[in-house]
């Protein structure tokens, strides 16, 4: 897997816009690699008048876009009805689906954007989405918010400091930090406000 996205990473450019939309929709749906990878040189390129920031922006949130209904569909027309046959096998009861679909129907908004603002769970949170049969306008309102979030940073840092690897790197950690807390914090938000309402309820 990591020498088919080291490929891609490679080559991509020679496809200009439309790589950076596949390689964006493979990174959002079965092939694990850095979207870094991606739009930090697509920034650079950007700063030096050889692409445009905003269709590299929209190839990069619509790319991931198409690779989140990948898994999603996947998981709400596949992997439901597998796990409905088979998931007791697994240890999964209906129960516990049943109970999936109730936490998605309430928090699926948050924590589908939230979600992609986490790296490693990026990919990953658009499959429970599927299989909780979480709302598709909801799904993609919130997989585009945190989608757009991460891109325009990553596409910023190509842009301002392109050149400069070990600032990137710096930058990047910190900014990974700083997405972390704000996450904890939005998070936190949601919670008290939704223990507010049911206390009114």
């Amino acid at each position: 897997m990591q020498e088919i996205a080291n490929f891609l990473v490679e080559n991509i450019f020679d496809f200009g816009y439309a790589g950076i939309f596949i390689l964006m929709a493979v990174e959002s749906s079965f092939i694990p690699f850095p979207s870094e990878a991606v739009l930090i040189p697509a920034g650079y390129l950007a700063s030096q008048g050889k692409m445009d920031v905003f269709v590299i922006f929209v190839c990069a949130v619509s790319g991931s876009l198409a690779g989140a209904y990948v898994n999603y569909f996947l998981a709400k027309k596949v992997g439901r009805a597998f796990l409905l046959k088979y998931g007791k096998y697994f240890f999964i009861s209906n129960d516990a689906i049943y109970k999936m679909d109730r936490f998605f129907y309430k928090h699926g908004s948050i924590s589908t954007f939230t979600g992609r603002l986490i790296p490693g769970i990026r990919q990953l949170i658009s499959l429970p989405a599927g299989f909780a049969l979480m709302n598709l306008k909801k799904f993609t309102l919130y997989t585009a918010l945190g989608s757009g979030i991460w891109s325009a940073i990553l596409i910023a840092l190509g842009y301002f400091i392109g050149e400069n690897e070990k600032l990137i790197k710096v930058y990047l950690k910190e900014i990974t930090t700083f997405t972390l807390v704000f996450i904890f914090l939005a998070v936190l938000v949601y919670y008290f406000r939704q223990k507010s309402n049911n206390s009114k309820g």
